[in-house]
């Protein structure tokens, strides 16, 4: 009894300052929620009111997202094979140069999509500083369907890099030694020791990037056109189909929503075990 009583006496009652603060922070969380959970909500009650389902089947939006599909695809299989080596050396090795090359990787999460696709086009277009130097050898970029994952890989490239060099700091060096010592060399250990331990980052990463590569929409359109079936991606088609079918941009929209819904999740459950590890 004793010990309750002093339980309640320890827990001071909120003062009128603080009770006003607790409401101005739980009234900003609503608002906040609510400004997102509207739009979000119009979405789907207009798919469900207009029976727009059937326009997700349509041809434009089934090529769309067959060509996303294909695009994101190859973009992550780029990502994880040039991104985590990058990833690895500018988390683990301090080298002349490092800051400003991390400045640099980094820079495609603040650019505009337009001005990246600006950037990527003046690079490698028709006219461009390395694309006229390979248009000379018959090899054209700009408006096809490898530069609709040349642009996805510029601005998605940051979100996988940043995870994975955060995966490979929390490892734990003293276990990538100890396989050393075990007779491992270091490939070996950096493939059965370093790998495994940083993977729910990794994948998180990789999951991150394959999410905004998806949802790329102003670069691709400046670099690759917006062409049925060969750049068309289902950002475009969502701003194509608006134009012309009102229910096919909202029904696309949702498919999109579904993914966007599913990659936080997942991201969240993957960041979570990565925390619990390296707890």
């Amino acid at each position: 009894m004793r010990s309750g009583k002093h339980d309640r006496r320890s827990a001071p009652a909120l003062s009128g300052r603080e009770w006003l603060a607790s409401g101005l922070m739980v009234g900003a969380l609503g608002l906040l929620a609510g400004f997102v959970a509207v739009p979000i909500l119009s979405l789907v009650l207009w798919t469900v009111r207009e029976d727009s389902w059937h326009a997700m089947a349509s041809p434009v939006a089934l090529e769309a997202l067959v060509l996303s599909v294909k695009t994101t695809s190859a973009t992550m299989v780029l990502l994880v094979l040039v991104g985590t080596p990058a990833a690895y050396l500018l988390a683990r090795k301090d080298f002349p140069g490092a800051r400003a090359l991390n400045t640099l990787v980094e820079l495609p999460v603040v650019l505009p999509p337009s001005a990246a696709g600006i950037a990527l086009l003046l690079a490698f277009g028709r006219s461009g500083l390395l694309g006229e130097r390979l248009y000379a050898f018959g090899i054209e970029l700009s408006f096809t369907t490898v530069a609709v994952v040349m642009a996805e890989v510029f601005v998605a490239a940051p979100f996988y890099v940043r995870q994975a060099a955060t995966g490979f700091l929390s490892v734990d060096r003293s276990i990538e030694e100890a396989a050393l010592v075990d007779g491992a060399d270091r490939v070996r250990a950096f493939f059965s020791v370093t790998v495994p331990l940083a993977f729910p980052a990794l994948v998180a990463g990789a999951i991150t990037a394959w999410a905004r590569a998806l949802g790329e929409f102003g670069a691709t359109i400046i670099f690759a056109g917006n062409f049925r079936g060969i750049t068309q991606t289902i950002p475009l088609a969502i701003y194509s189909e608006f134009q012309r079918n009102i229910d096919a941009a909202v029904a696309l929209s949702v498919l999109v929503l579904g993914f966007a819904f599913t990659v936080i999740l997942a991201v969240r459950h993957l960041t979570r075990r990565a925390t619990e590890q390296r707890g």
